[in-house]
């Protein structure tokens, strides 16, 4: 979910991004104002352990332009299930999901130093179409389609993201209700190995929404196993757009972020839309790393390092916290060794309320009396025995 504005000197940024940067400069203009992004995510001390090869995202949105400057070689088109006939060819065609793949995947050009740089700038994009952008010439037919029908087209492009090989989900989209076939899809894409995560939504919290409670439920990212991702500004505040609802569980920039769109130009988008593909590119990083991690260890990585956290560990407006991509990743190698179990609580405290729960035996110890008793009983027990035997003998021996 997004809310978007042209940068504003958009001609002269987009003028630096295609110039050749002079030898031993940093980065350019795109790259200065990306820069906090990247900072509060931590995310170059993680680069120094992976960029993110070997790992395809499914980015299921609007379609992903493929020719962009800073997405050349990395996206895979997938199938179209909005069920809309737009051209690719259109100029608003595509418009969201290359936003979004640019901040996953986006590898910079003029020899990466210029452009956006994604999260996981090495990993591929694999882009599935199941929504036209509101400014589609066909956007208002999609409006019409029966909700059975959306949502399995949003199944189907679930489905055909495991089939393909994606070990990471993006899903910067929203739905007000729930579905069966949805939810199943995610559950085998779960059983795959695959971590999905989706926008927490743009409805602000209670008092902005005028619901008189926490923002209304946004799914998929209210499904279980879904990370949802809520949004923060440069300082690290919530957004006043981020739905506030229990279903976050944690937080990354989705104000003012910079990302390239599918016109080469380069934009400042706003909402959980972002953060959500920021994340996803930090998942990514981890899949690259430690591929065999399972999804809900992927999880336990994100939520146990964030930065920023509520002062109570939780709140329903930020999560757990900021994601934290350098210390995510060293908590994904300790699961991966196999640590999963250490545990600073003792063995006995694990179960029920611990010792303080457990009533004493009803077996009291046993003294000499109790054995001297029992002795006599075994002693007497043997007479009785051999006395049987006698008159057993004899009754034998009455018979011929």
């Amino acid at each position: 979910m997004l809310r978007s504005v042209k940068i504003a000197a958009a001609a002269a940024l987009c003028a630096a991004a295609s110039l050749a940067l002079a030898p031993g400069a940093a980065a350019d203009t795109i790259r200065d104002n990306q820069q906090w992004v990247l900072d509060m995510m931590n995310v170059p001390a993680a680069w120094q352990q992976t960029e993110g090869a070997g790992v395809t995202v499914a980015v299921i949105d609007s379609g992903v332009n493929a020719d962009v400057s800073d997405l050349t070689g990395s996206v895979t088109t997938g199938p179209n299930l909005s069920g809309v006939s737009t051209s690719p060819a259109n100029p608003n065609w595509g418009v969201h999901g290359t936003w979004m793949a640019s901040l996953i995947a986006g590898h910079g050009h003029d020899g990466g130093g210029s452009g956006v740089i994604g999260i996981a700038p090495q990993s591929r994009i694999l882009s599935i179409r199941v929504i036209p952008d509101r400014t589609d010439p066909h956007y208002g037919a999609y409006t019409h389609e029966q909700e059975t029908t959306i949502q399995r087209s949003l199944a189907a492009g679930i489905d055909y993201a495991v089939r393909h090989g994606a070990k990471v989900i993006s899903m910067s989209i929203g739905y007000g209700a729930p579905s069966g076939v949805v939810e199943t899809a995610l559950l085998n894409a779960n059983a795959h190995g695959v971590v999905v995560i989706a926008s927490a939504g743009n409805s602000g919290g209670p008092s902005d929404a005028g619901y008189g409670g926490m923002a209304p439920d946004s799914f998929p990212a209210e499904y279980p196993g879904v990370i949802s991702v809520g949004a923060v500004d440069d300082n690290g505040d919530v957004a006043s757009f981020s739905s506030d609802n229990l279903s976050v569980q944690l937080a990354a920039p989705g104000v003012s972020v910079p990302a390239q769109g599918r016109d080469g130009q380069y934009w400042l988008v706003s909402g959980t839309s972002p953060a959500c593909a920021l994340v996803a590119g930090v998942a990514a990083l981890i899949k690259s790393r430690y591929p065999g991690l399972a999804p809900d260890l992927v999880v336990s990585a994100l939520i146990t390092t964030t930065t920023d956290r509520p002062r109570n560990g939780y709140d329903n407006e930020e999560g757990f916290g900021i994601v934290n991509a350098a210390a995510a990743l060293s908590r994904a190698g300790q699961l991966a060794g196999g640590r999963r179990g250490v545990t600073s609580i003792p063995l006995a405290y694990r179960f029920g309320g611990g010792p303080a729960q457990v009533p004493p035996s009803p077996v009291r110890p046993r003294g000499p009396g109790p054995l001297i008793a029992f002795a006599l009983l075994a002693l007497a027990s043997l007479v009785l025995i051999g006395a049987a035997s006698t008159r057993l003998t004899a009754l034998r021996r009455s018979f011929p």
